[in-house]
């Protein structure tokens, strides 16, 4: 039997595609090999997001050749749709598709040619319909799946390429969606990350809203939960807010980008919202739900950004009732109009106001957690390891407590005692018993 590995890189939903080219080699009779391991197929499944993504693909593809010199490679996503030919430069690698054609790999992956004959398949994304079903599990024992239900993104931010890589904003429509999901709480997962480029742009041309998708989602049956894996905040309104404050099926958490705290330079990024309608959005969760979780992405060093915009975006940041920060340097792609712009700022200033971000983040992260000391929590347990089970809760805290049998994918109450190395532990507030369901569990209500 033919085996075949796989590399991801980048975001979740690149996960959630891969997950979706594993099931087709399997109908093509392959086994999966860990990436570690020898293969005759590899499948590296790219990001283009930064110039660093660039280079860890290029390393992925040496990484295989070196394990499997006569792998037949093929490399998919986001930078094989944006710099096919510079990817097929690389050598060793055999096959490139774009982000509509890598959903058709068999099409593409027997058919007869030179041995040294790279094949490009990479069409015009701003053209395609094409959806292409995904998801996939955060763990092997089945508790978290990335579903993916919107693909694309129509705005124009000066910085960002994926509309280019992956086309217009497009989505599966809620009856498909509401069948994916059902088939993936069939085979016992207990929470649905709801996942895509745009997510709250869900719906786009089908007269359909991802407020509309979150209420069927809500109405299946079944012990679950919903998690929003991100969201803009123009587009999280005051209905999604009182839904998740409604039910404890819908996660008290919302990961929104921000990208400044400058409207100068959101405006210059192209953003479609100034800070004080971001600090409204951020306002209206936290009135709903006091102890919902907020992650925020912030850019820094964008072309023009000066240093007293990053100091106004920076106490800005400070000021800011969010739980974390995911921090990135801004780095030029090509395509992008900030890739134009003249008015660069010096990589070491970039790394030096990263850094202060950072230090922000581990603050806000410390006091946060520091909040949820005496809460109980609804956690979603996932690993055992060294003497330990720990999982995430509804504002996705990390919550460890001491194991017990059979506490993998049980969602239990979680009264938090302490907080360790950045870590909550706590004690379960209910026990389980034989006669619970859920293999003897409590389960969510």
């Amino acid at each position: 039997m033919k085996r075949v590995s796989f590399h991801t890189l980048g975001c979740k939903l690149n996960f959630a595609e891969t997950s979706t080219f594993k099931r087709q080699f399997v109908d093509l009779g392959y086994s999966f090999v860990d990436f570690s391991t020898p293969a005759d197929v590899v499948l590296i499944n790219t990001c283009s997001v930064t110039e660093n993504a660039d280079k860890d693909a290029r390393k992925a593809v040496r990484r295989a050749l070196k394990l499997s010199p006569d792998a037949r490679v093929i490399v998919v996503g986001c930078y094989a749709q944006l710099r096919p030919e510079e990817v097929a430069s690389i050598p060793g690698v055999y096959l490139v598709l774009g982000n509509e054609e890598k959903f058709h790999i068999s099409d593409y992956l027997h058919r007869e040619s030179d041995a040294d004959d790279v094949r490009i398949a990479v069409g015009d994304i701003a053209e395609t319909t094409d959806f292409g079903v995904a998801f996939s599990a955060e763990h092997s024992g089945r508790t978290r799946a990335f579903l993916k239900v919107q693909d694309g993104c129509d705005y124009n931010c000066t910085y960002c390429t994926i509309p280019m890589a992956r086309g217009r904003s497009r989505s599966e429509s809620i009856e498909r969606t509401i069948e994916h999901s059902s088939h993936i709480l069939s085979q016992g997962f207990r929470e649905i990350v709801l996942s895509g480029v745009n997510v709250g742009d869900y719906g786009a041309g089908q007269s359909a809203t991802l407020y509309e998708l979150l209420v069927r989602l809500l109405d299946l049956p079944g012990d679950f939960r919903i998690r929003v894996s991100s969201i803009e905040p123009n587009l999280l309104d005051d209905d999604i807010i009182a839904l998740a404050a409604s039910t404890e099926r819908l996660c008290s958490h919302f990961h929104i980008p921000l990208q400044s705290g400058s409207d100068v330079v959101l405006r210059r990024m192209r953003r479609r919202y100034n800070t004080a309608m971001y600090a409204e959005r951020i306002e209206a969760v936290l009135a709903a739900m006091p102890n919902a979780g907020i992650g925020v992405d912030v850019i820094v060093g964008t072309p023009g950004e000066t240093a007293e915009q990053f100091r106004e975006s920076y106490e800005y940041l400070v000021n800011l009732p969010c739980s974390y920060l995911h921090v990135f340097n801004y780095s030029d792609r090509p395509g992008t109009i900030a890739a134009n712009m003249v008015e660069k700022v010096p990589h070491a200033e970039r790394a030096e106001r990263s850094a202060m971000l950072r230090m922000l983040d581990r603050r806000k992260r410390r006091t946060f957690m520091e909040q949820q000391i005496g809460r109980v929590l609804k956690v979603l347990f996932e690993e055992e390891r060294n003497g330990t089970v720990s999982g995430f809760s509804e504002n996705y805290s990390r919550v460890v407590v001491l194991p017990q049998t059979g506490l993998s994918n049980a969602i239990l109450p979680v009264s938090v005692t302490e907080m360790r190395s950045n870590t909550l532990f706590g004690s379960l507030v209910e026990r389980p018993t034989a006669s619970s369901g859920n293999m003897g569990l409590p389960v969510l209500t």
